[in-house]
């Protein structure tokens, strides 16, 4: 008789990593923290549990955005003249968040994205005590 393996979610097994976005580009680095935060590079990855990791992000405002591209976020849909509101890109963690969440696949990761994703402006964190991992090349980092 088979067994399937189902993990458990326990806190002893999350791993906390710090990642450096001096000059990386928004859309390679959202792709490369989605897979921290699911869980993906785990051999016991399963999509019904969260088994994805914590995730700091710092030097978030030197991240590199396409200037070019206004972006825009509708607040009130159907309501014209105060529907659209345009972001600026003085609002590094609002824009990170909403890109990452958006890559996210539906569940239990995604729901929890806001307590395991922390993004701080400079290059400083209150998360010491936790002896994150710290990730210089996030393309080529697999857990």
């Amino acid at each position: 008789m088979n067994e399937t393996f189902i993990p458990a979610s326990d806190y002893t097994r999350k791993k906390w990593y710090v990642i450096d976005c001096q000059g990386k580009q928004l859309g390679r680095i959202s792709s490369s923290i989605v897979g921290l935060l699911s869980g993906k590079g785990k051999s016991y990855y399963h999509p019904a549990f969260d088994t994805g990791d914590y995730v700091i992000l710092i030097n978030a405002e030197a991240l590199t955005v396409d200037r070019h591209i206004e972006r825009v976020h509708v607040f009130r849909p159907g309501r014209p003249g105060s529907s659209l509101k345009r972001i600026v890109n003085g609002l590094p963690q609002q824009i990170i968040e909403k890109c990452i969440y958006g890559m996210m696949p539906n569940g239990l990761a995604k729901k929890q994205l806001s307590k395991r994703l922390k993004i701080y402006q400079g290059a400083t964190h209150p998360h010491a005590a936790q002896n994150p991992i710290q990730i210089d090349d996030i393309e080529t980092f697999t857990n």
